[in-house]
């Protein structure tokens, strides 16, 4: 099964189920808040979507051989919901901020700055294939988490009057301890990988508009299905995928609605 990820691929499908139930349960909520609500909405729709079509973008890998597994789909469906999700997460964290500590709320902005820059560097890394990108989109996660541990341990000092808010700040607290050790290892995977692509001639093409253009098609129209463990990123990649799309993630942003709602 290590050396084959068919099985799990079609066990990530459950993911979407899970992602199902929590958008449902999210609609029920009885004051719901939208600045939490929505962002949820748009990270779990997406989340249940890349469950049923997953693929990777780094050697354009899909699980499923149709236009729905499209990277540049994808892609874009995820940007939307990458925002939205921190978003969420730093207007979470100014609504906690009841001393209204000026640093914390200007370091929840630069993390919606932040993963906005992500975004650009994830969307050049595809449209031009320098696989160093990547590599500085995901650094820029780091310091998104980095930005929230600092901001939420703050507010944790000083939350006994929060209620709820005490547990918010406890998910934000734990997640990034979780998180952050993983991004770690995925760094030193992406910088080798990107290393690697640079030796050789042609590894890096002049940067033209013909080039931009040949990428982002090839985003768009082409794939290669595959289900072997090296294709998906090994046990980094599977994890990441369950993580972000079928548990963790989402279940951390239902967290944060439903706890939101009573602090």
């Amino acid at each position: 099964m290590l050396g084959d990820f068919t099985a799990l691929l079609w066990l990530l499908k459950l993911g979407a189920v899970i992602n199902v139930a929590l958008i449902a349960s999210t609609l029920a909520l009885p004051t719901p808040d939208p600045h939490a609500v929505v962002p949820a909405l748009v990270l779990l729709g997406v989340s249940a979507f890349r469950c049923l079509f997953p693929n990777r973008y780094l050697d354009d890998v899909v699980f499923h051989d149709t236009p729905l597994s499209s990277i540049f789909l994808t892609r874009l469906l995820a940007t939307f919901s990458e925002v939205a999700y921190i978003y969420q997460f730093s207007y979470v964290i100014r609504v906690l901020n009841v001393g209204h500590v000026g640093w914390v709320d200007a370091l929840s902005w630069v993390m919606v700055a932040q993963v906005v820059i992500s975004q650009g560097l994830v969307w050049g890394a595809i449209g031009t294939r320098r696989l160093g990108l990547y590599f500085y989109e995901e650094l820029g996660w780091v310091a998104i988490f980095v930005l929230c541990t600092v901001a939420s341990a703050r507010l944790y000092g000083a939350a006994d009057a929060l209620a709820e808010g005490r547990t918010l700040l406890q998910l934000n607290l734990l997640c990034a301890l979780v998180y952050l050790p993983w991004q770690v290892v995925n760094l030193r995977a992406l910088w080798a990988r990107a290393r690697r692509s640079e030796e050789g001639p042609e590894a890096s093409p002049p940067l033209t508009r013909q080039l931009v253009a040949s990428c982002l098609r090839r985003a768009l129209y082409e794939h290669r299905r595959a289900t072997d463990a090296e294709s998906w990123g090994g046990l980094l990649g599977l994890s990441w995928m369950a993580g972000y799309w079928a548990t963790l993630v989402p279940l951390w942003l239902y967290s944060v609605v439903r706890l939101a709602g009573t602090s």
